[in-house]
């Protein structure tokens, strides 16, 4: 297998936003994109197993990681040609994509705007709307008014994990806490701000690319409702119900590569 480190490329808006390959050259790319408050290594305990079938791309979207932090509200516009500039700078034509949470919002709107960029597309733990629109302006707020991310990165656990990984010390979610704390409150109150402004309702049913939507039972943030409102908009997508809160990739990491390998493979 052949990695690369982290590197960058910098948007036509002057952002740099980091990214890294990992796995065979000759193998298909898949892009991974992320959820709020996370960056590229929340899919380090699914390189293993995905590296075996494709050249991953990984990236920190803005506002997290190593990429940059521009102050101010984000759209999702702005962060899907975020993607676009990145496969166009690395010379990638079409890949796979898999989003969860934001990155399946993300996904989605790559669907909808560049589906000829798009092979086969896997949204996680996502919807294609997630309002009222003002019930973001408070919690956007506070956060750019607290002196940390503590209390943010503390809801962002509650609500990712379930009860049984938070007691003690579990090492994969004290990885995610170090990142939320780590990650800047402008990064998550932009994003936030891109959460609360889209709306994919309608659109998403102009997806044509093979979807499947993977979808947590006990999600309370992207709620399984949501995925199956999703498949249904999509023509043609599949959906897969896991027992699992927010993270499914994380909480139920073998059923999920079963799913996501299975669906991709089809299309190779």
């Amino acid at each position: 297998m052949t990695a690369r480190t982290r590197t960058a490329i910098t948007t036509g808006d002057g952002v740099r936003i980091a990214h890294r390959f990992d796995g065979d050259e000759n193998n298909p790319v898949l892009l991974l994109s992320n959820s709020i408050g996370t960056d590229l290594h929340m899919w380090d305990g699914q390189v293993p197993a995905l590296t075996e079938h494709f050249r991953l791309l990984r990236y920190d979207a803005r506002g997290h990681g190593a990429s940059d932090v521009p102050s101010g509200p984000y759209s999702l516009d702005r962060l899907g040609r975020d993607v676009v500039e990145l496969l166009d700078a690395l010379g990638l034509q079409r890949v796979h994509v898999l989003g969860l949470s934001l990155g399946g919002m993300v996904a989605q709107w790559l669907g909808i705007h560049v589906p000829e960029r798009v092979d086969r597309l896997v949204l996680s733990n996502t919807a294609a709307y997630l309002g009222p629109a003002n019930q973001w302006d408070r919690p956007i707020a506070e956060l750019l008014e607290a002196s940390d991310m503590q209390v943010t990165a503390e809801r962002f656990l509650n609500n990712w994990f379930p009860v049984r990984m938070l007691r003690g010390d579990n090492e994969v979610v004290e990885g995610f806490r170090r990142t939320l704390l780590a990650t800047r409150r402008e990064g998550v109150a932009g994003s936030w701000a891109a959460v609360r402004d889209y709306d994919l309702r309608r659109t998403a049913a102009l997806i044509q690319n093979p979807t499947l939507v993977i979808a947590g039972e006990h999600d309370t943030v992207t709620s399984a409702d949501h995925g199956k409102e999703l498949a249904a908009t999509v023509p043609g997508a599949r959906l897969t119900v896991l027992p699992t809160v927010h993270m499914a990739n994380v909480e139920g990491q073998t059923k999920f590569l079963e799913a996501v390998v299975a669906f991709l493979a089809e299309g190779s």
